[in-house]
């Protein structure tokens, strides 16, 4: 039977395999980008480094990392300590291709480059937010709904008054777990859908 723990940094690689292998709207993304490693370094890893306490980890019975929930309790300060200190450490292993038209590697690390906080409403009425992946041999347990449940508890413990979260608008299974979990919609367009959940205080 799998496990929720909390996240240990040993668990990086874990973060990484996971991330690329959900990365296509839930599908394995490997050989997507130039470097599959980017996926990681973008959506799951730093989140793990600045703040362990706000990860879990889903651990097989052969303890391997199968799914994972990252997050922040504080999305304006991820950024700049993102934009600080995260990216400058990690953007010199990437390569940009310089042509016209940009690589699909290109447009992520234009996404990297531009991680910063921003004068946003939906991040000042939710300023938390997180990430989840799973592979596919995890579903059907309610492992995801027990990771966000998790997550909130924690939030509502350190008095953050509500999340949000971003996806791409094709995922439409995803759309539907959040909705049964009490997420609503907050915004859709440009390829994207946000939602967001108020969590009560403890």
């Amino acid at each position: 039977m799998a496990q929720i723990r909390p996240y240990r940094a040993a668990d990086a690689d874990g973060l990484y395999d996971v991330c690329v292998k959900t990365a296509d709207v839930g599908k394995d993304a490997t050989g997507m980008l130039e470097d599959d490693a980017l996926w990681g370094d973008l959506f799951a890893v730093p989140y793990g480094v600045r703040d362990p306490e706000l990860c879990w980890v889903v651990e097989s019975d052969d303890g391997r990392v199968i799914g994972y929930v990252v997050a922040t309790d504080d999305t304006d300060a991820f950024a700049a300590w993102f934009r600080d200190e995260w990216w400058p450490s990690r953007v010199h292993r990437y390569r940009r291709s310089g042509a016209a038209e940009p690589t699909a590697q290109d447009k992520f690390l234009g996404y990297g480059d531009r991680m910063v906080p921003r004068e946003d409403a939906i991040v000042r009425e939710y300023p938390a937010h997180l990430h989840i992946d799973l592979l596919p041999e995890t579903q059907g347990q309610g492992l995801g709904r027990r990771l966000i449940d998790t997550l909130l508890a924690e939030l509502g413990r350190r008095g953050v008054p509500a999340l949000h979260l971003s996806m791409n608008a094709d995922n439409a299974p995803a759309g539907a777990f959040y909705e049964r979990l009490g997420f609503a919609l907050l915004a859709s367009g440009d390829g994207s859908t946000t939602y967001g959940i108020r969590i009560p205080a403890p």
